[in-house]
């Protein structure tokens, strides 16, 4: 008996190697299942990246021109892929230009694990060279943050980081590690977090909720789905189709949410919000039932809230209690994995049909056709619109390509049409609205689904925010296509000068470097289009090319995006002109 106990923890025991703190961060990683991480190296990281160079048959690095280029790349990564982002960074300059990436991740629930190095732990609060408090900086932008001052921590410490970043709702961990932790010594074993103290990552799931909620439903008239990314998130998509097909109700999606359902499913009715379909916005204040799901009832999404569905009982599907009754008071809350609950839901909801319900929402899409998409798609005008432009992208990928979209104008366009025929397809800044995300990101999310085509839909003013990032291209091979709507301005704000200030163009008007050349310069074919008898043509080239290319389409210069809610309005006061 006691030989078999022996054999028994000779093979549980986690096995002890000793090793330097800095090889210790490479081990955690691969421990992780984790392969590839972006960066930039400096000094205070510079014995982590030794140690990537003596494991890089192992471990891939990807050299961006920009900590915050190498943080979006991580991102378009992890939201592609499912997996946690990686991503190095030195400290001072090196950690604080992360900052921007680490509070989109934050607000868009993407997970991610950002290491920086940090000056040796005798010389903090010295203000020594490249010194910055990154954890004071980064901790209303984290999940959380950590400090490691000794290299016997980064195992736990890394352990309880990958766990965090990945469980519940997802976010952005940052590992902060001082040089003399790096060089120091350790005896390295590793073991998975499973959880942590105080922490929950899953709300209790209530059966009684749910029963509650159903009830709502099967009463129903006019019930109406809003969802969000969390669908996505939580890998409920076939949950999430199934429960609608029982229930026939007529499902709308947040800008996040779009690809969760494919486009032209019969219950999809379209996007809510600023720049939303017509439809959706208006019968919110109709609808006597509203069940939102995996979604936070953002500003963006709700316009006016003392106006936002004041007429239906509101049903929240949320992994996250914070966010239950934020900004918008629920009737019934139920918690938990929407991928839990929606699967318990289906014992207690009734086989539904909201056809006569569903016309209301067809009768509004016709007038939204008729007045704003007939009018962006109308041959006659005589300069290339945005929305052409994504139609003709649908037409070459059949709804199959990954869209990665930058902020602004272009990117309200590449939502409302571009098709979507596959889960993780839309990837974008959607919370904090960052410019510069969209080349960056297209890199990373290439590079976490390498065989699906990715295509990046960016304007003149961001794709300048990042525009260093061509030089990742050019080093890495990656086969990323990119499509610049230039219409020499930034565009919404140029819209909101246009509708709200007179027309008064204070600092949007754009005078821009020749594109072509830019990216020639980098090795990246490429090609420019202003006629419209040519952008089918462009565009095919562009799809069929097996490496990275570019194509810049001169647009009309001062297009607007439509329908729009005013800031401050109600849903229902949507504007299509």
């Amino acid at each position: 008996m006691e030989t078999l106990k022996k054999e028994v923890q000779e093979k549980t025991a986690v096995k002890s190697v000793k090793m330097t703190g800095a090889e210790a961060v490479i081990k955690c990683l691969l421990e992780e299942g984790s392969t590839l991480a972006y960066g930039y190296p400096g000094g205070a990281i510079m014995p982590v990246y030794d140690e990537l160079y003596k494991y890089r048959a192992q471990f891939h690095h990807v050299l961006s021109r920009h900590e915050q280029g190498a943080i979006h790349s991580a991102q378009g990564f992890a939201r592609v892929s499912g997996k946690v982002g990686v991503v190095f960074a030195t400290s001072g300059p090196g950690a604080t230009n992360l900052v921007t990436g680490i509070a989109d991740a934050q607000i868009d629930s993407t997970p991610l694990v950002c290491i920086t190095g940090q000056v040796g732990s005798h010389l903090l609060g010295s203000d020594a060279f490249q010194e910055t408090d990154i954890i004071g900086i980064s901790t209303p932008v984290t999940k959380w943050n950590y400090q490691i001052t000794k290299a016997s921590e980064i195992p736990e410490v890394f352990a309880k980081a990958f766990y965090i970043a990945k469980s519940g709702r997802p976010g952005p961990v940052l590992i902060d590690i001082t040089k003399d932790a790096q060089f120091g010594e350790l005896e390295f074993s590793y073991k998975k977090c499973e959880k942590v103290r105080s922490y929950k990552a899953i709300p209790t799931l209530e059966i009684e909720k749910v029963k509650e909620a159903a009830a709502l439903i099967n009463q129903a008239k006019k019930p109406l789905i809003v969802w969000g990314q969390g669908v996505i998130l939580g890998t409920a998509e076939n949950e999430f189709r199934n429960f609608i097909e029982k229930t026939g109700i007529p499902s709308a999606c947040t800008g996040l949410g779009l690809s969760a359902l494919e486009t032209d499913h019969p219950l999809h009715v379209g996007m809510v919000g600023m720049h939303g379909n017509y439809a959706p916005n208006v019968l919110t204040n109709q609808c006597d039932v509203l069940i939102a799901i995996g979604m936070r009832f953002d500003d963006r999404v709700t316009g006016n809230l003392n106006s936002y569905a004041k007429q239906a009982k509101i049903i929240h599907f949320e992994i996250d209690p914070a966010e239950v009754d934020k900004n918008v008071k629920t009737d019934v809350a139920v918690l938990g994995t929407v991928k839990e609950t929606l699967v318990k839901i289906m014992q207690f909801v009734n086989k539904g049909n909201h056809q006569e319900w569903m016309k209301e929402f067809h009768k509004l899409y016709e007038i939204e056709k008729e007045i704003v998409i007939n009018d962006q798609l109308n041959p006659a005008k005589e300069g290339l619109t945005m929305s052409e432009v994504l139609v003709e992208i649908n037409k070459e990928t059949k709804g199959d390509a990954v869209i990665v979209s930058d902020v602004g104008q272009h990117q309200m366009i590449a939502w409302r049409y571009a098709k979507f025929n596959k889960t993780r397809s839309n990837v974008t800044s959607g919370g904090l609205g960052t410019m510069g995300f969209g080349l960056p990101a297209a890199i990373g999310a290439k590079m976490g689904a390498p065989d699906r085509e990715v295509i990046a839909i960016i304007g003149d003013g961001g794709y300048q925010m990042t525009i260093q990032e061509l030089g990742t291209i050019l080093q890495t091979k990656v086969a990323v296509k990119i499509v610049v709507l230039n219409n020499s301005f930034l565009g919404m704000v140029r819209q909101w000068q246009e509708l709200f200030f007179d027309r008064r163009y204070a600092a949007t008007v754009m005078t821009n470097p020749d594109f072509v050349k830019i990216s020639e310069g980098y090795g990246i074919a490429s090609n420019r289009v202003s006629k419209r008898e040519d952008l089918a043509d462009a565009i095919k080239k562009m799809t069929d090319s097996k490496e990275a290319y570019f194509l810049e389409v001169v647009i009309e210069p001062e297009s607007n995006v439509f329908p729009m809610i005013p800031s401050g309005a109600s849903v229902s006061d949507i504007r299509l002109t």
